[in-house]
């Protein structure tokens, strides 16, 4: 069976009824199945994981995007991870028997579809680019330009949408594309002190010579107080989970931190954990590591 994973990012992780219209809208859906909903209050983001057929991707894919620009407006939007829009970004990520190829037809069908029906501007990604320099999300959006930037500078140099008008709305921008599976992943430190917390994303993301796979970023959680190392892993095979904590706990005991817990965004592989588990059970029980490793949301 060719079958497909999304994962859309909406800007609103406070507002329950609103992502109660968007589960329904999965469940109202043939072939379709809800995995597993997100939601986070400071980020005021929510992450979906979904599985439907490849054949009803498409009209699941407008559906949702369809509702999130009707319910919510990025005029009045905060929260303190980068965003471009209502649904901020839509993968497709391909299951079974489906082929990357297919996920990528689906993705460019849906894009011009919310451009012209819905108003949306669409900027391609990932395998779905249209040039080189949007196969990576954060050469679209990144800490430093977000929807207030896309208003002042869209359609001009390199922010033409792909689909679209060359005006941001209510809705802002969407930003989609076919991909692999993807781990979101954050790490917890018991301090508040984001400048530590920025040295130690750094020592660890690939683009500044840490890991290949890692993107990551610090922010500072308000509401407990701590600083989150907030990490995307694109390749988990090439960089196992394991590799990557205990490299964050070593940063880490260099300024004197610890880490507090974890928690995962959406949904893991299985040999993911199992490679890890299989580490720590053949580490020293006696330095808790089975227990640090993750400890959920604090």
């Amino acid at each position: 069976m060719k079958l497909v994973e999304m994962v859309p990012n909406f800007s609103d992780g406070r507002n329950r009824s609103i992502i109660a219209l968007l589960e329904n809208a999965v469940r109202e859906t043939r072939d379709a199945k809800l995995l597993d909903t997100e939601m986070d209050y400071d980020h005021n983001r929510s992450v979906i994981t979904v599985v439907v057929t490849l054949e009803n991707a498409a009209e699941l894919a407008y559906r949702l995007i369809e509702i999130a620009a009707e319910n919510i407006d990025m005029g009045v939007h905060a929260g303190i991870h980068p965003r471009f829009g209502a649904t901020d970004v839509m993968p497709f990520i391909p299951l079974e028997d489906t082929t990357m190829d297919e996920c990528v037809k689906v993705s460019h069908e849906v894009g011009k579809r919310v451009g012209e029906k819905l108003g949306v501007p669409v900027f391609m990604y990932a395998n779905s680019a249209l040039t080189p320099e949007r196969r990576s999300l954060e050469n679209i959006r990144n800490k430093s330009f977000q929807i207030e930037q896309l208003r002042e500078t869209i359609g001009s140099g390199r922010y033409i949408p792909d689909y679209g008008p060359s005006s941001v709305g209510r809705a802002g921008a969407t930003i989609m594309g076919a991909r692999d599976i993807l781990i979101a992943w954050n790490i917890y430190l018991n301090t508040d002190n984001i400048h530590v917390g920025r040295r130690i994303a750094s020592a660890i993301r690939g683009r500044d010579g840490g890991f290949a796979y890692v993107k990551s970023l610090a922010l500072f959680i308000q509401e407990k107080n701590v600083v989150q190392i907030s990490m995307n892993l694109v390749n988990y095979r090439k960089n196992p989970l394991y590799r990557i904590f205990e490299a964050v706990r070593a940063e880490a005991a260099r300024y004197g931190v610890s880490i507090a817990g974890s928690e995962f965004i959406g949904m893991v592989p299985v040999d993911a954990l199992v490679e890890s588990f299989n580490y720590y059970m053949m580490s020293d029980l006696k330095n808790n590591n089975i227990l640090n490793f993750h400890q959920g949301k604090i």
